[in-house]
């Protein structure tokens, strides 16, 4: 028995979730379950993506993922599983769910996933459902060891796996510039695409300033001097700050507050963020 653990833009509010649960106890009830999230926004196949990478490399090897954020269900895309490099496992419709993990951590192996074989039983004139009738179903027949990897279907070239746009940060000897990924929703932090590496090309210690730009569509949102903080009480409470994040990209927030209400900031690539030293204490940026 290996850890089962399922993802979707589905919500609690109504018995979806638990239906995947219940079909994937039908396999076996030694299963050990649990919920990465169900709270993807409808539809964000990059959110999914990114909440993959967030979190896959921290489980042990043979951990398998189901990841249900599919827009395209019932049409031509196709089912997937993959393995990591870290030997985890990922079942998923094949939409860019695995780009960051494919970019990122990487991918070993990908297989399409046969419905003749991984199925539910009983099932095959439905097409709206296939978190519950197919990815739940291979996910845990593979976690319960009823198939082997191999099991899931037949190989697929993992350069076929579907991929998003993956925009990369830059230096330009003097700013770091990069897009804002995603939010930490909770707290409301930005968290860049911006490698903590790059960053450090700006020869800034934790302590002093740096400048922060922020831009949407040509429009200005946010430019300030903010503080490089080791941790979040090295600012004041109110008071906003850059900061290594957990997947070691460079973030902004407000301790103890919102960043992203409080200057109605969006994510993607056309949100774009551009870091420098403080005004008067660098050069000027190339772009």
């Amino acid at each position: 028995m290996k850890p089962l653990v399922f993802m979707s833009d589905f919500g609690q509010a109504d018995g979806a979730v638990s239906a995947m649960y219940g079909v994937a106890y039908s396999v076996s009830e030694a299963l050990n379950i649990s919920d990465l999230t169900h709270e993807i926004p409808q539809y964000n196949v990059w959110e999914a993506s990114y909440r993959l990478i967030q979190t896959v490399g921290y489980w042990p090897r043979g951990t398998v993922f189901v990841s249900v954020v599919d827009p395209g269900v019932g049409s031509t895309r196709r089912s997937i599983g993959v393995e990591t490099e870290d030997g985890q496992y990922i079942i998923t419709p094949d939409n860019g769910t695995l780009t960051h993990v494919k970019h990122l951590g990487g991918i070993v192996g990908a297989r399409e996933i046969d419905e003749n074989v991984n199925r539910l039983p009983g099932s095959g004139e439905s097409y709206t459902f296939h978190g519950r009738d197919i990815y739940a179903y291979t996910g845990a027949r593979l976690a319960a060891g009823v198939i082997d990897f191999s099991g899931v279907g037949p190989e697929v070239p993992v350069g076929s796996v579907v991929e998003l746009p993956l925009p990369q940060a830059k230096f330009d000897g003097a700013c770091v510039m990069g897009d804002i990924d995603v939010l930490d929703v909770r707290f409301g932090s930005l968290w860049t695409n911006i490698p903590r590496e790059m960053f450090l090309q700006l020869k800034i210690k934790h302590g002093e300033r740096v400048e922060v730009i922020i831009e949407h569509g040509g429009r200005l949102y946010y430019r300030n001097s903010l503080i490089y903080a080791h941790a979040f009480t090295d600012a004041f409470i109110g008071e906003p700050l850059v900061y290594v994040n957990s997947l070691d990209r460079m973030a902004v927030a407000i301790n103890q507050g919102d960043f992203a209400r409080a200057y109605n900031i969006g994510t993607g690539a056309s949100w774009r963020i551009t870091v420098r030293k403080s005004e008067g204490k660098g050069p000027v940026c190339a772009g």
